[in-house]
């Protein structure tokens, strides 16, 4: 079936309909229509179709980030003390395809102690490594055969690498006491690093969820009930007197319907005979369902909103990775950096696609480390954040406190770049002790929401002291690569200039800073200029999760081990804000494996063949 802009008024009634046509979503949808092409469903999409250039090749990802983005929606956060009384600005999926579509297309899968913290019934790492390797066609070394060879989405290293990145920070790693592995995604691996895989052909084309599961769908003529609506926004779930969801209210999105009255016009009605599916993401799930009247009472009753089921879970507990990119000087040739693609010193994109360029299949992502700190790193932090080691880290020696990327080119808004070519490191933080919220203020698609990261606002600061340690790291890393010319001033804390922190330029005729230099030494009043620095500067790693979470009821949970909403019947959830808690590891990986495993779930509960 087509794609359509507006749904036929011939469609005004399916089997299923998935809200939401993101990363989970489009997993859903092909799986169920694989178990039963009788089954009539329709994905209903905000945002438009992913089939341009810009998704298809990998090194144009950052116009996706770009203010005038229509492939991503951002989203803005009130002002926070934790980051100095700043705005965020978090992005999430705003195409078909979701974040799979415009992420950074980084291959990362949580640790197996992650999957066992979730501590629910078939949710086990044993439990989900079938659907892990279910999505994938892994090109690598898998000596411990957790990978699949045949799954819809390639995972390589693509048809483009910098061998001199690789080389230099993999040799610097060892210095720094981390070993190089064949495989971080092994469940297992701790202080190590490797050469990052991609979910990119090894032709160089991105590989997301809509063009590796819908797509294919569409077009080969044996799903002619597979419905999927873009550029048009869900209202709200309908749910019935019996507490049952039976359909859905949705509008034309006024981003791609400007000629048309979107704002004023009427919501659409479609029912749903047999099931409802939440996958709209972290972010705009539980807006969806408060819209719906599924929430807590207290939000409910101030956005204007009738309660139809008193879900105090529902926008709390909000979850993301905290990032921060840090550049530096180097004496990298241009092909070992994006930046002259970037800024056009190669050629314009249109040229290079049509030469078939390699680098156009590249997203510049070199290298990936899972750390944590030794014995003595975690005492000199401090007693509280001891305390919180020992709780949370110590009896589990796979968890790593960071991830570090290390990558051929600018790690932010290319505005704000030279031009040169760019090495940089870009750290996140995981399993933040930070919680925030997302909360509709009214009933309206249109109506601001109330929203939070709670980036450094944890009680015991131990988020804080987490990013104090990994710049020191990185910074350790970074140096002890024979490319490393010294830190970019602007993007680095202002350390004085007679501290031994101080920032490094280094000449062209200077002596690379030797792989056993010892480590730079920080004082109080640097470790002070260092938050400052922090705090104002962290942001998002566009890995929102958790709002809606898979708890007990009475724990704040909003869906059961079966993805099932309490209170409500023939409503179902699968997305990343059903996560319980956090994952080490970039969650694409995270949010198709949920979508395998929910579309399992809901086979079995239609009563559909086994796929």
């Amino acid at each position: 079936m087509p794609l359509y802009k507006k749904l036929p008024e011939t469609v005004g009634e399916v089997d299923v309909i998935i809200a939401g046509g993101g990363t989970a979503g489009c997993v859903v949808a092909a799986r169920l229509a694989d178990a039963d092409p009788e089954l009539s469903i329709l994905v209903i999409e905000g945002g438009s179709d992913n089939q341009m250039p810009t998704i298809e090749y990998p090194a144009c990802f950052l116009s996706h980030l770009a203010p005038d983005s229509k492939t991503n929606n951002f989203y803005l956060t009130k002002k926070a003390p934790g980051v100095a009384d700043r705005m965020l600005l978090v992005a999430t999926g705003g195409v078909l395809g979701g974040g799979s579509s415009t992420n950074m297309m980084t291959y990362s899968r949580p640790q197996r102690s992650d999957w066992d913290s979730w501590d629910t019934p078939g949710w086990s790492a044993e439990n989900i490594v079938p659907y892990l390797t279910k999505h994938e066609t892994y090109y690598g070394k898998d000596d411990k055969g957790l990978h699949g060879r045949s799954g819809p989405i390639d995972v390589s290293d693509g048809p483009y690498i910098s061998r001199r990145i690789r080389d230099e920070f993999a040799a610097a790693a060892e210095m720094m006491g981390w070993s190089n592995v064949d495989d971080l995604s092994d469940f297992d691996s701790i202080n190590a690093v490797w050469r990052a895989k991609r979910y990119i052909t090894p032709e160089g084309k991105r590989q997301d969820a809509a063009t590796c599961y819908l797509h294919p769908r569409l077009q080969d003529g044996k799903h002619p009930n597979l419905h999927v609506l873009v550029e048009s926004q869900v209202e709200r779930i309908l749910v019935d007197e019996n507490k049952r969801a039976v359909g859905v209210e949705f509008r034309p999105n006024p981003m791609f319907h400007k000629d048309e009255p979107s704002r004023t016009a009427p919501v659409r009605g479609v029912k749903a005979r047999r099931l409802v599916v939440a996958s709209a993401g972290a972010i705009n799930t539980p807006s969806i369902l408060e819209r719906s009247g599924l929430g807590d009472t207290k939000v409910l009753e101030s956005a204007g909103i009738p309660v139809v089921a008193n879900l105090p879970g529902v926008g709390i507990g909000y979850e993301d990775h905290q990032l921060l990119g840090y550049p530096y000087l180097n004496n990298l040739s241009l092909t070992d950096t994006l930046d002259g693609l970037v800024f056009g010193r190669m050629g314009t994109h249109e040229d290079l696609i049509k030469s078939g360029h390699k680098m156009m299949g590249w997203n510049g992502k070199e290298m990936q480390s899972k750390i944590r700190p030794s014995d003595a790193e975690v005492a000199a932090l401090g007693p509280e954040f001891q305390k919180a080691w020992d709780r949370e880290y110590k009896d589990y020696p796979d968890k790593p406190l960071a991830l570090l990327d290390v990558n051929g080119g600018f790690p932010s808004d290319p505005r704000l770049a030279s031009g040169d070519p760019c090495l940089a490191v870009t750290a996140f933080t995981v399993y933040p002790f930070s919680r925030g919220h997302i909360h509709i203020t009214g009933p309206k698609l249109d109506d601001p929401v109330d929203f939070e990261t709670g980036f450094f606002a944890d009680p015991g600061q131990i988020d804080i002291k987490k990013h104090i340690w990994l710049y020191k790291k990185q910074r350790e890393a970074i140096r002890r690569m024979p490319a490393y010319r010294g830190e970019m001033a602007k993007f680095h804390p202002p350390f004085a200039s007679d501290s031994g922190a101080a920032l490094v330029e280094l000449g062209p005729d200077d002596a690379p800073i030797p792989r056993d230099a010892p480590a730079i030494q920080y004082t109080p009043e640097d470790d002070a200029v260092l938050e400052k620095w922090l705090r104002e500067n962290v942001g998002t790693t566009w890995h929102s999760l958790g709002t809606c979470k898979m708890l007990p009821l009475e724990k704040g949970g909003v869906v059961d081990p079966k993805l099932g909403v309490y209170g409500v019947q023939g409503l179902k959830i699968a997305d990343m804000s059903i996560a319980p808690r956090n994952v080490s590891a970039n969650t694409c990986d995270t949010a198709l494996a949920i979508g395998e495993k929910a579309a399992d779930l809901f086979i079995e509960e239609l009563g559909l063949a086994s796929v």
